[in-house]
């Protein structure tokens, strides 16, 4: 069954995004770890990395592929989930809370007004499921 918690907002690469502030904490969605399976391994930016919107911050490999992991926000990386090292299968089994993958401080918070709601990513995930 797949989770849409109501807290998040989401983006159309299968990343979650939590809002604190003017920092958002990124990971990937349970939709996204449920389609690539168990994950293998992951590439994490440096900490002080400045991202761009629409860029690709890491990547994750999973026993079925190996995907770029797609910034919602521009921003300064201030944390990663070091923890994710030691169990990286928190990802598959708590992405949502534990498996979480970096802390990104916002340059612009407009920009999380393109990211969806649960209800708007439910229904993006089941369109891209009957398609």
């Amino acid at each position: 069954m797949k989770v849409f918690p109501e807290d998040l907002l989401y983006s159309r690469e299968h990343i979650w995004v939590r809002v604190d502030g003017d920092m958002a904490t990124l990971g990937i969605t349970d939709y996204a770890q449920e389609c690539l399976g168990e994950i293998l391994s992951i590439e994490f930016p440096e900490i002080d990395t400045y991202v761009e919107r629409d860029e690709a911050f890491g990547s994750i490999e999973s026993t079925k592929a190996v995907v770029d992991l797609i910034a919602s926000v521009s921003g300064t990386i201030v944390s990663v989930n070091e923890d994710i090292n030691d169990d990286i299968g928190i990802i598959n089994s708590d992405p949502h809370d534990t498996g979480w993958l970096v802390v990104i401080e916002m340059d612009d918070m407009e920009q999380l007004d393109d990211l969806l709601d649960a209800s708007g990513y439910h229904d993006f995930v089941m369109q891209q499921e009957t398609d």
